[in-house]
């Protein structure tokens, strides 16, 4: 895994299964309840380490976003400080991720850096304390740290892990990204839906996704998106973000429906994992 100093590691994607929101804490947050389904695709992150304490992100290609602001420099400044160690990082990121699809992309990156620099640095913080590291940089990066298939509560923090049916997913980017803060102020957003259980996602038909109406009334390509992905069954949004899927119970029958969605339609297949990419490949280091 390591070439020239460097070592690779996988930044795994996610897929909500289903999203609401069940109010709004006095904080201001709102509550959700969803269920995040980790894939065995995603970006790569690769690090080299550092004897004179600096963190530096080696390139930014594939994404604009200025380095100070990158979650992967954040995450290991936060280690850096939190630990208190001398050491430093150079950072790649290999990105594959479509930003902005509600993919979970910045947030893995950002929580890869934090379980595989917790081990190269040596620091030795653990699952728990990282997750809540995680959450100051985000609310979705306590589940790519726990690297777990779960029920998801709270903000999206409370975690229960779950053992998922298998299942192949096609994945469609519609490219529209919408800040999620201007998406949770959307007046046609529900934010009061009942509170479901485990046994309701299990049992019942789909819970859908509170952002998928707004979404879809604010843009022509999510609408597109989705209705091309309902011809082969249930299509859904995923997270806040502009990307879609439809979920298969066999592999052929996702690459089936990939070969025939419309030439320049930006689509994966990819497969359901119960425990993250980054949690076998530290077992493996």
């Amino acid at each position: 895994m390591s070439e020239g100093g460097w070592s690779a590691w996988p930044a795994p994607a996610k897929l909500n299964l289903f999203l609401r929101i069940t109010g709004r804490r006095p904080d201001g947050y709102h509550r959700l309840q969803t269920v995040f389904q980790l894939l065995d695709w995603g970006d790569t992150v690769k690090l080299r380490l550092r004897d004179d304490g600096r963190v530096r992100r080696e390139s930014g290609q594939g994404y604009a976003v200025p380095e100070a602001e990158d979650l992967v420099v954040r995450a290991a400044k936060l280690l850096k400080s939190e630990s208190k160690t001398p050491l430093g990082v150079d950072i790649v990121v290999e990105k594959r991720i479509p930003l902005g699809g509600g993919f979970g992309g910045g947030s893995s990156d950002a929580a890869t850096v934090l379980v595989a620099l917790d081990h190269l640095w040596g620091t030795g913080l653990g699952e728990a304390r990282l997750a809540v590291l995680g959450l100051a940089l985000g609310a979705d990066v306590p589940v790519f740290v726990r690297g777990r298939s779960a029920w998801a509560e709270g903000v999206g923090e409370l975690l229960t892990p779950l053992d998922l049916p298998p299942a192949s997913y096609l994945l469609v980017d519609s490219g529209v990204s919408v800040p999620t803060a201007e998406l949770f102020q959307a007046p046609d957003l529900t934010r009061d839906a009942p509170p479901a259980t485990i046994s309701d996602f299990v049992s019942g038909p789909s819970l859908g996704n509170a952002f998928e109406p707004v979404l879809r009334r604010r843009s022509e390509a999510v609408a597109t998106a989705l209705d091309t992905l309902a011809q082969f069954g249930p299509a859904a949004l995923t997270g806040t973000g502009g990307g879609c899927f439809a979920r298969f119970d066999a592999r052929a029958d996702a690459e089936a429906a990939l070969a025939r969605l419309p030439a320049g339609m930006r689509a994966w297949v990819a497969d359901g994992v119960d425990l993250s990419p980054l949690h076998r490949a530290l077992s493996a280091a």
